[in-house]
């Protein structure tokens, strides 16, 4: 007899570890379906960082480049990292 249901595949550990974060686990689950919510999570962010501004002045922005210099870190890391280059002729 065959199997009529349909097994689940396994995600990579990497994803289950994004995904099980409670904040950053629901965006990038949604943002995986459908890449236009990008675009509203960055509207919440600016509105975010405006509030912030109006509530306690400059500071908000320092700590906002503060709060980007690791994730600018992994960025450079990532782009540099080698084995997914483009074919070598």
């Amino acid at each position: 007899m065959t199997q009529t249901t349909p097994t689940a595949t396994r995600l990579p550990l990497g994803l289950r570890i994004v995904y099980g974060t409670p904040v950053i686990g629901r965006i990038a689950r949604e943002v995986s379906q459908d890449v236009n919510n990008v675009f509203y999570l960055l509207v919440v962010v600016i509105t975010l960082e405006i509030l912030g501004f109006l509530l306690w002045g400059p500071v908000v922005f320092t700590l906002t480049a503060l709060v980007l210099v690791p994730l600018m870190f992994l960025f450079f890391v990532a782009i540099s990292w080698p084995g997914r280059s483009g074919p070598k002729s």
